[in-house]
Order: structure tokens, then C-alpha cells, then sequence
């Protein structure tokens, strides 16, 4: 298996304050894999056997309840750490990971993580820091759902993804990896007749634009207005 190079990993926050020595020890332990779109990274209720950085490309993050209604819980952008079940004292991951597009990640193996992360703080920092922005925004998600119409609540949503993964384009801001209305829907605690009808107004109206899985935020400002409860 080939070196994955120092360069591809040195500006991300979890090498950052490393030495090059250091980052190049961190990498001898990991491995690259692809995950072609669709594919599962892992599946919830296994065995979290490996943590991972993902290098390139967009994962989506579903969770089943036991009554067997499935979720997309968020995304994962190039850059994050994600299945860290250790930091969390988890043995088993507590969701699924498909990647919504081609991706490559680097994994380690779980039973590395302890000894690194007293080798290496900065990892338990960037891991915590991830974890504690996952919980804020798990957090902002139930009290949208619990307080806010659904207008709010999609609206909130959209800017939330554009911010994570937006791309300039000629319309305004696209969401930069495949998107459904029944994945907004399950983000927003709403129905796809819902997501619809509602997506398909503001069209009209000139805030988004829409297609085959793909979102772009023409008027995010209206949008944002919409999102805080005023009239836009």
C-alpha cells in the first residue's frame, strides 16, 4: 500500500500543529479507501472497528429507529473526522455513513485511537471539537423541530448545508453534493408532500432553484429572513 502524501492531509485541523514527522507517523497507520457513491462506509450497529478522515467527496449519515423509520441525520464534508465511536465510549456506530458521492477517506484502526490521542492532543481536540459541533447542531435541529413551522425549519436547513458545502455558481449557491426533497424531509422532521409543495413555491418565487437532487439558494437572504420568521 502506497504512502498517502503529507501535503493531501497538512492543512486539515486534525494534523494541524503537528510536526511533518509527527503527521508522517499518524499516516503510516492509515489506510486510503474509495467508496464509490452509494456505498456504505459502515452500517449502524456495527462493530466500530475504524475511525476515519474523509479525504475527498461527501458522506450522508442516516440513522434507523427501532421502529424502523430511517433518517438522514447530516453530512459529512471532505475534511472531518467521522465514526470516531471512541470518543464518544462506544463500542458500535451509532448510525450508518453512505457516501452520497465517489469519496475516499483514510481509516485507522480503532484500537489505535487511545495511544494516539496521548501522543497526540491536538487529535483528541480536533475530535472533541467535532463532536461538540455535531451535538450543537443535533441540538438547533430538535428545537427548530419542537418550536418552528416547517417553512423555518427548511429554510434553516438549507442555509445550514449551504454553509457546510456551498459552491458559487451563476443562480447563487448550490449545494455541493446530491440533495433529495425526501432527504430534506427527514432533515426537517416533515413529510416529502411537504418538502414539495413547499420547495416548488419558492421556486416560483425566485429563492431556489431545484432539479434532480440538487438544490441552489438563489436568494439566501430571503431565505435567511424566512429561517428567523420574518417576512421576506
Amino acid at each position: 500500500m502506497a504512502a498517502v502524501d503529507r501535503t493531501l492531509v497538512a492543512n486539515l485541523p486534525m494534523f494541524a500543529g503537528l510536526a511533518p514527522a509527527e503527521q508522517d507517523e499518524l499516516l503510516r497507520e492509515a489506510r486510503s479507501i474509495r467508496y464509490p457513491k452509494g456505498t456504505a462506509v459502515f452500517d449502524q450497529g456495527a462493530d466500530a472497528d475504524r475511525f476515519f478522515l474523509l479525504l475527498h467527496g461527501h458522506l450522508r449519515v442516516e440513522k434507523t429507529t427501532a421502529q424502523g423509520q430511517q433518517s438522514v441525520v447530516r453530512y459529512v464534508s471532505a475534511g472531518e473526522l467521522f465514526g470516531v465511536a471512541q470518543a464518544m465510549s462506544l463500542t458500535r456506530y451509532p448510525a450508518t455513513a453512505v457516501a452520497a458521492v465517489d469519496s475516499i477517506a483514510l481509516a485507522w484502526p480503532s484500537s489505535s485511537w487511545h495511544q494516539m490521542i496521548i501522543k497526540y492532543p491536538t487529535l483528541a481536540s480536533s475530535a472533541l471539537q467535532t463532536v461538540g459541533s455535531r451535538l450543537q447542531d443535533t441540538q438547533a435541529r430538535v428545537m427548530e423541530i419542537s418550536n418552528e413551522q416547517v417553512e423555518q425549519r427548511i429554510a434553516h436547513t438549507l442555509l445550514r448545508l449551504a454553509k457546510q458545502a456551498g459552491r458559487k455558481v451563476e443562480a447563487g449557491i448550490e449545494i455541493d453534493f446530491p440533495i433529495s426533497r425526501q432527504d430534506v424531509a427527514e432533515m426537517t422532521g416533515t413529510t416529502l408532500h411537504t418538502v414539495s409543495r413547499i420547495l416548488s413555491a419558492w421556486e416560483s418565487q425566485g429563492l431556489v432553484e431545484g432539479g434532480r437532487q440538487r438544490i441552489v439558494l438563489c436568494d439566501a437572504s430571503s431565505l435567511r429572513a424566512l429561517a428567523e420568521g420574518k417576512d421576506s
